[in-house]
């Protein structure tokens, strides 16, 4: 699935003016750098994203905003760091479910169908955001910034690489520049989707969303009689 963006989202501007973000080397300072993220992370949680500040998440972490702003110039790159963090922990989970997948489908390949591999994995991002309620929050209200988003969720490098691989190597499906577009078209549709089913008022109804997605996403990309 893709990290949405929207560059003018409310909320998002730079609190102080510094280009870039310092990178961590000390074991201390990649602590510091975690606290600011678990501290960010606990107040999507509580209150609207426009109600954090670098301030307020300072403060939560236990530290100075002078301290804040030696690693993060604004709440954008925390932001970004965030959701960063959030694939990074998501993408053995969907090797995982996708593997395992595979593993059942080819025991039998009479049977073999790709549409399920592509379930599985819509199944394993959802049951993700449901158990992440503040990258819900990111991926959602589009606060990712462009740069991040077409880094994680580009068919090159980010989470749709990840399904690519999967259906080039074990499927032999042809790598060309129209798949890739295909396999962004499913990534963004997807996540629009995705956003639309948790708006819906009941579990129930937001799973009809999903289910009409899967058959509306596995047509696109396996057409009936091909």
């Amino acid at each position: 699935m893709a990290l949405t963006n929207q560059p003018d989202a409310p909320g998002l501007e730079a609190e102080l003016p510094v280009p870039h973000r310092r990178v961590p080397v000390q074991g201390r300072s990649q602590h510091t750098v975690q606290r600011v993220l678990d501290a960010a992370s606990s107040l999507l949680q509580q209150m609207p994203l426009e109600a954090v500040t670098t301030t307020r998440i300072a403060a939560e972490a236990g530290l100075s905003i002078g301290a804040l702003y030696r690693f993060f110039p604004d709440k954008q790159s925390i932001i970004d760091a965030i959701a960063v963090r959030h694939i990074e922990q998501f993408r053995p989970i969907f090797e995982e479910a996708l593997e395992k997948t595979l593993e059942r489908e080819f025991s039998n390949l009479a049977t073999f169908d790709p549409v399920v591999i592509l379930n599985h994995a819509i199944d394993a991002y959802v049951g993700y955001l449901d158990a992440h309620p503040d990258f819900r929050t990111l991926a959602f209200g589009s606060y990712i910034s462009a740069a991040t988003k077409e880094r994680q969720a580009s068919p090159v490098v980010g989470l749709p690489a990840l399904l690519k691989n999967f259906l080039l190597v074990r499927l032999g499906i042809a790598n060309t520049p129209e798949f890739d577009l295909m396999l962004r078209v499913v990534s963004e549709t997807g996540e629009r989707l995705i956003a639309f089913a948790y708006e819906q008022p009941t579990r129930e109804e937001r799973d009809r969303v999903i289910a009409e997605m899967k058959l509306m996403l596995s047509r696109y990309l396996f057409p009936p009689g091909q």
